[in-house]
Order: structure tokens, then C-alpha cells, then sequence
């Protein structure tokens, strides 16, 4: 079904926004560790001295060094969004309020490169995240002016705690503990299941990743020498993994640190300020042009997103190839669960969705129980384990 003019327009002052999001990630976070900086003059002097004794204050300095290194970063993510279909100047116009002429005259920021066709597919957004304490102190919104021309212009899009946090969220994910952990045993159980079949015809098997995130997964199996595509509908990890995956060529080529937003639970600076460096090298029927064509599916800490956990099923079932595999590792943190939007919700225990599987027409093997983290600091005080399910399952009807 094609999208209405309203959706387009949804879509394109969305991804405006998250642009807006990108760009203002500096400012945001700086702002935010001012606050500890000023905080320091707030209190005793007695005790100020005892801090800068211990080098609070060195600490804080250096927290904004690792920051601007982030921004750096962000920023070339963002140069080219072309690529989405989307004009850099028309973007900014749109987040900020002015009219392009009037925003290229006031910024010095342009893309650069040609344009690149980037197509994806929306699956629902998704993070298992957990927060922890942050401090975040923004400036309170101007009042928009009355009367005449100004009453009429939009007002520039101050990003949420909501939108930085999907943005923080993003670098965390770009670390490889935490994909071995989840992609190793994935990867290994797809090479089982096609133990049979020469590595130079793998390119003949279709697999699909769906709710791909960075895209690292999809990368990985490609590499295998499987036909692979994987689906994302967050423009964060869109943009994040298109950068990766085509605009870096050489190892260790960006540093990152993607922990320097709190200091709770922090051992030592280096738990806080340390780098890690990444390269990448609707329910339809029978007749869906998808229906059986593809010869497995990877899902990695997504089944929980569903609103209807049997229709995500049914879907995967549909589309798999006869003796197709499905292999998935991952909890069940039901992303709707308690919502406010009036979406259903269907929560199942881990045996359910077991059950549900077999019904549907999958044969469940391969079962275990992989221990694994999210988006964590692994030098935290706090930490949130995973009892992630794993499993394999053929399609069998």
C-alpha cells in the first residue's frame, strides 16, 4: 500500500528531527556536564579543595574533550543524508524554522559526495536499554513572539531526553563484546544448518535480518557468503550503520566514548572516559512477494518487540522457505507492555511462545540459555545481565 502524502510528510519532518538531534548532541551534553562543573562552586570551598585534590575538576575537563570527540563523530555520520532521500538544507530548514535560502545563508555546515540510494524497511523501533542516572539541565524554551511574521514561523526543534537517549543508546551499541556474544552462536548455528552446502553456493540462500540495528549482524552472514538483507526502522541506526558500513575504510578510524554521560556507578576514569574503536567492513496473505522466499531468519533481541507476538510468528513462518531456519537469541522484555497508545499488547511466557512456535509449524532444537549484556559498561558498578533464549527451528509446515 503505497504511503499517504500525510505519512510522507510525518516521515520527512521525523527524520529532520533526528537530524536536529544529531547536530545538537554537543551543546546538549556539554550542557550537561557544566552542571557538575558549576555545582563545584555551589558548594563549601572547604570541600571544593578536597575534590580538586583528587581531580574532580581534571576529570570534568576531560569528560568534555571525550564528548566533542563523540560530536565529531555524529557530525560525520550526519554529513550526507542525502542518501536517504532527504536535502541536507531542507532538513536543517525544517528543524530549525527558517526557509533554506534563509538557513544556508546562516549556517556554514554542507554535505559533500553524491547522493547514494539507501532503502530499508520499518520494523518497530526497539532498545532494551536500561538508564541509568543521568543529569541532564537544558535551557527552558524562548517564548515564541507574537504578531506579524514571527507568529507564523516554526519554532526550532529542541531535541527531548528521549531523543538523546536513543541517540547515546546508538554509540553504545557500536561495541564487539556484546555482538560476539549474540552473533557467534547465531552465525554458528546458520552454518550448521547449511553444513551441506559448498561456501561458494552459500551466495544462492537468502537470509533475512529484521530489527537490524546497526546492521552488523547482516554484515556478518553476507560475509559467510549468504545472500543477506536486513531490515531497520530506526533512523538513528540507520544512519549510524549506512556511515559504518560505506564511509570507513580503515581499522580504528574512529574513537568513541560512549560512556562519558554519567558518573554513576563509575570505578575510575578509565570506566568512564576509556574509547573502543569499531570497523565494518502488516499481516499479508499467501501471495505476498516475500512468501517463501527466504531461506532463514535471523532474529537477535527483537521477537519481544511485537505488538502481536503470534503475527511476528506467522510472518516468519510465511516467508521462510519449506525447511527453512529460524534462529533466534534474545529475552522477552515486551516492548508494549503497559503502553499508553492504545496498541495491543500480547505478552506470552517463554513456554508459550514455545508452544506458539510449534503450532505455527516450526521444530524447536538447539535450545539454551546464552548469559549476555546490552548496551553495557562492562566497568560499571551496575550491570544488567541477559538469561537470553537461543534456539533453532526448522520450518516443517
Amino acid at each position: 500500500m503505497p504511503f499517504t502524502q500525510q505519512e510522507i510528510e510525518e516521515e520527512r519532518v521525523h527524520f529532520a528531527n533526528v537530524i536536529e538531534t544529531f547536530r545538537q548532541y554537543a551543546p546538549y551534553a556539554l550542557n550537561a556536564n557544566n552542571r557538575r562543573r558549576k555545582d563545584i562552586y555551589i558548594i563549601p570551598i572547604e570541600d571544593r579543595e578536597l575534590l580538586e585534590g583528587i581531580g574532580y575538576k581534571e576529570r570534568i575537563s576531560a569528560t568534555d574533550k571525550a564528548i566533542a570527540a563523540n560530536a565529531e563523530f555524529l557530525n560525520n555520520v550526519i554529513a550526507n543524508p542525502e542518501i536517504f532521500g532527504h536535502d541536507l538544507d531542507e532538513l536543517e530548514a525544517e528543524a530549525t524554522g527558517h526557509s533554506p535560502t534563509e538557513q544556508h545563508q546562516h549556517s556554514d555546515r554542507h554535505s559533500h559526495g553524491e547522493p547514494h540510494s539507501h532503502s530499508h524497511s520499518h520494523q518497530h523501533p526497539h532498545t532494551h536499554s536500561h538508564g541509568s542516572t543521568s543529569h541532564t539541565h537544558g535551557t527552558p524554551a524562548a517564548p515564541t513572539p507574537s504578531g506579524g511574521r514571527e507568529r507564523n514561523k516554526k519554532r526550532k526543534y529542541r531535541p527531548t531526553e528521549h531523543d538523546m537517549e536513543k541517540l547515546r543508546s546508538t554509540l553504545k551499541q557500536l561495541g564487539k563484546p556484546e555482538r560476539d556474544a549474540c552473533y557467534e552462536p547465531m552465525k554458528q548455528a546458520l552454518l550448521e544448518h547449511f553444513s551441506d552446502i559448498p561456501e561458494e553456493e552459500r551466495g544462492n540462500f537468502r537470509v533475512l535480518v529484521p530489527g537490524a540495528g546497526l546492521g552488523r549482524l547482516a554484515w556478518d552472514v553476507a560475509k559467510l557468503g549468504f545472500a543477506c538483507q536486513g531490515n531497520e526502522f530506526s533512523h538513528y541506526m540507520l544512519l549510524a550503520s549506512f556511515y559504518m558500513l560505506n564511509r570507513t575504510d580503515e581499522i580504528n578510524k574512529h574513537t568513541i566514548h560512549p560512556y562519558v554521560h554519567s558518573f554513576s556507578n563509575i570505578v575510575n576514569n578509565e570506566g568512564l572516559l576509556r574509547d573502543f574503536e569499531e570497523i565494518y567492513g502488516s499481516e499479508d496473505g499467501d501471495d505476498e512477494p516475500h512468501t517463501g522466499q527466504w531461506d532463514a531468519v535471523l532474529t537477535c533481541f527483537f521477537i519481544d518487540t511485537a505488538k502481536n507476538i503470534v503475527n511476528y510468528l506467522r510472518v516468519i513462518h510465511r516467508i521462510l522457505a519449506p525447511g527453512g531456519v529460524w534462529i533466534n537469541l534474545g529475552p522477552l522484555l515486551w516492548h508494549w507492555e503497559n503502553n499508553t497508545t492504545n496498541d495491543p499488547s500480547i505478552e506470552l511466557t517463554l513456554e508459550e511462545v514455545k508452544v506458539l512456535a510449534r503450532r505455527i509449524g516450526f521444530e524447536i532444537s538447539n535450545e539454551r540459555t546464552i548469559d549476555t549484556t546490552y548496551t553495557n559498561n562492562a566497568q560499571s558498578m551496575l550491570g544488567y545481565v541477559y538469561h537470553a533464549e537461543f534456539w533453532t527451528a526448522k520450518k516443517i509446515v
